[in-house]
């Protein structure tokens, strides 16, 4: 089995999540949630508000027909999947 390597969280902040076009994007999805949850009431810590149309695909990010509330983990689960339905890659 080998080692666990070490993730370096500040160096992925620095080159990435750091970035002014990925700090104004995530300034857009605190901005859909807050939407969100003002035309439907509060929702849980555990869902999260999703996009029909991907921000990276051109979705409107404040767009109340654009937006819906999922679980986290149907949310941020569907990624390295081929479908909606398929396992993950590699697995």
């Amino acid at each position: 089995m080998a080692a666990k390597r070490h993730r370096d969280y500040a160096k992925e902040y620095r080159d990435y999540q750091g970035t002014p076009e990925q700090l104004h994007n995530q300034s857009l999805r605190h901005q859909a949630r807050r939407a969100y949850e003002k035309a439907h009431g509060s929702l849980p810590d555990t869902v999260d508000v999703a996009h029909g149309r991907a921000l990276d695909k051109g979705g409107n990010p404040l767009e109340l027909k654009n937006l819906s509330a999922q679980s986290q983990k149907k949310n941020r689960g569907w990624r390295g999947r081929k479908g909606p339905n398929e396992p993950r890659y590699g697995r």
